[in-house]
C-alpha cells in the first residue's frame, strides 16, 4: 500500500544535494549496484496548494530565453516537482543516488496553459524499474493539478550506470562525426549563465556549478543542466505551441561549458509539431533530440 507525504512547503534543494552527496559514501551510501528486481520506493510526496514565486519565475526565464508572462512556460513544471524529485531520490528507499545517475530522457504533458498565479498540487512517485544496455532505469512520474484538474504529467527517466544482462547486445554502427549544416541559430551559454538557471530552478548538482565539483564526478569541465538546454531549444517555437502539448525530450553528450552550440528546429505541420535539436558545431553529435507534438 502505497504511502504519502504530504509536506508544508518544498524541500530545500540545497539540503537534499547535501544529503545525496552523502549517499555516494562507502557503507553508509547506496549500494554500488541495483538489482534489476530491486523493491520500488512505495512513498509518494505530494505538495498542495503551491504558489509560484514571479521573482523566481521571471530569473527562470531570463536564464532560459522563454517568455515571461501571465502563464507558465512549457519547461516549468519541471522546476515545481523537481524538490519532490529530489526528496525522491535521497530517500533510503530508492534504489540509487541522485548524484552520479543521469537524466536520460524527459517527457511534459501539458493539458491546458497554466496561469502563474494558479495554486497547484503536485504528487510525485517512482515507477518502472527496468534494464538498459547502459545499467538500470527508473522513471519518476509527477501529477501536477490545479484543484481535481489534472494539467500536467512530467516524467524524468534516469540511469544508474552498471553492466546489466543487456550490456553485450549489439550497439549498431557509432554515428560518424560529420561538419552539421547551418543551424537556425546558434545558442551561447557559459557558467554565469547556469549558475543563474541553477538558482532559480533549484538544480544545483556539483557537476553543474564549478570546473572543479564536475571534474570529481568524471567531467572536463563544469556542464549546463539538460533541462536548461530543453528550455532553450524550445523558447523559439514555444508561442505557436498548442495548449495541449507533449514535450518529449532526449539527451546525448552533455554540453561542456562554456559553449556555442547549434540549434535546429523543423516545423512537421501547422498544429504545433516540431522536431527541435541541439548539436556540437564542429561534430554534429547531438546534445539534446526532441519533439513536440500537438494533442489534437
Amino acid at each position: 500500500m502505497a504511502k504519502t507525504i504530504t509536506l508544508d512547503a518544498p524541500p530545500s534543494t540545497r539540503e537534499l544535494y547535501t544529503k545525496a552527496v552523502g549517499g555516494l559514501l562507502p557503507v553508509i551510501g547506496k549500494p554500488a549496484r541495483v538489482r534489476a528486481d530491486a523493491p520500488l520506493p512505495d512513498t509518494r510526496y505530494r505538495l498542495e496548494d503551491l504558489r509560484v514565486d514571479p521573482d523566481q519565475l521571471q530569473a527562470y526565464t531570463r536564464a532560459t530565453g522563454q517568455r515571461f508572462g501571465p502563464t507558465l512556460p512549457l519547461t516549468y513544471p519541471f522546476v515545481l516537482q523537481f524538490p519532490l524529485v529530489m526528496a525522491t531520490m535521497v530517500s533510503s528507499e530508492f534504489p540509487f543516488g541522485a548524484v552520479g545517475s543521469v537524466h536520460l530522457e524527459n517527457v511534459i504533458h501539458r493539458r491546458r496553459q497554466i496561469r502563474a498565479d494558479e495554486p497547484l498540487t503536485i504528487e510525485t512517485r517512482s515507477e518502472n524499474l527496468r534494464e538498459h544496455r547502459k545499467g538500470i532505469l527508473i522513471d519518476i512520474v509527477s501529477e501536477i493539478s490545479v484543484g481535481s484538474e489534472l494539467v500536467v504529467e512530467q516524467t524524468g527517466t534516469f540511469l544508474k550506470q552498471q553492466r546489466t544482462s543487456l550490456s553485450d547486445e549489439p550497439r549498431g554502427p557509432e554515428p560518424k562525426a560529420t561538419t552539421p549544416p547551418p543551424p537556425d541559430s546558434i545558442l551561447a551559454v557559459d557558467l554565469g549563465r547556469i549558475r543563474e538557471y541553477a538558482a532559480a530552478s533549484g538544480d544545483r548538482n556539483p557537476i553543474h556549478m564549478s570546473d572543479l565539483s564536475a571534474k570529481a564526478f568524471g567531467f572536463p569541465r563544469a556542464i549546463a543542466h539538460g533541462m536548461w538546454s530543453a528550455a532553450a531549444a524550445v523558447a523559439n517555437v514555444e508561442a505557436q505551441l498548442p495548449d495541449d502539448v507533449t514535450y518529449t525530450v532526449r539527451f546525448g553528450k552533455p554540453i561542456l561549458l562554456p559553449a556555442k552550440v547549434n540549434l535546429y528546429t523543423r516545423r512537421i505541420d501547422g498544429h504545433g509539431n516540431f522536431d527541435v535539436s541541439i548539436r556540437d558545431r564542429r561534430k554534429g553529435f547531438p546534445h539534446l533530440t526532441a519533439t513536440t507534438r500537438g494533442d489534437h
